[in-house]
């Protein structure tokens, strides 16, 4: 082999090679790339099955982490829910008290969720309400900022979500606790955007 001839074979030996070695690392770019922008939970999912059958019976379980211990107490008193905003949910005792252990100990002023503990931040100096079933998660100030751009007939006018209540509704993957606001769908509108 000439000279030339092998300068040009280690010429080409040598491109394959960049070439194959910046197609490895664009690969694992492109696989961090999709690794980061996966959504990740916002706030601690449930946990508790106990909780998730017996609340989630009637409504969407919601997170411990969006609202702060003393929210979730007032809400378990006995009072709060035999008059849980507008129904009846009240609990024998030892239910009760095992549901409200759970939703204290995980509470947004104990996680360390960015989201929860804005809601934790949110409800300070704030004095749960027991009447009409304790403290809504809509009306934190937090969630209220969050929110507050969409138009009620989104929401309240909307017979598919019918409540900003309906947290499941519009984020399809809240009971993960991701609450991306950019991957929010409003039935009947379409992807959120602002």
């Amino acid at each position: 082999m000439n000279k030339t001839m092998l300068t040009l074979t280690l010429t080409t030996v040598g491109l394959l090679t960049a070439v194959a070695t910046g197609l490895a690392i664009s690969d694992d770019d492109h696989r961090e790339h999709r690794r980061s922008t996966t959504p990740r939970a916002d706030v601690d999912p449930v946990t508790n099955s106990f909780y998730a059958e017996e609340c989630g019976s009637c409504h969407m379980a919601y997170q411990p982490g969006l609202l702060p211990a003393r929210s979730w107490n007032v809400i378990m008193t006995p009072a709060a829910l035999a008059d849980h905003f507008g129904d009846d949910a009240s609990l024998p005792d030892e239910s009760r008290e095992a549901i409200g252990r759970y939703l204290s100990a995980n509470a947004a002023d104990f996680s360390d969720k960015k989201r929860s503990r804005s809601f934790a931040k949110a409800a300070l100096g704030e004095m749960p309400d027991p009447a009409g079933g304790g403290p809504r998660i809509t009306e934190n100030r937090y969630f209220v900022r969050k929110h507050d751009e969409i138009p009620l007939r989104l929401v309240t006018g909307n017979p598919e979500v019918g409540s900003f209540s309906q947290c499941d509704s519009c984020h399809g993957r809240a009971n993960d606790g991701v609450y991306n606001e950019h991957d929010v769908v409003i039935p009947g509108h379409g992807r959120w955007e602002d």
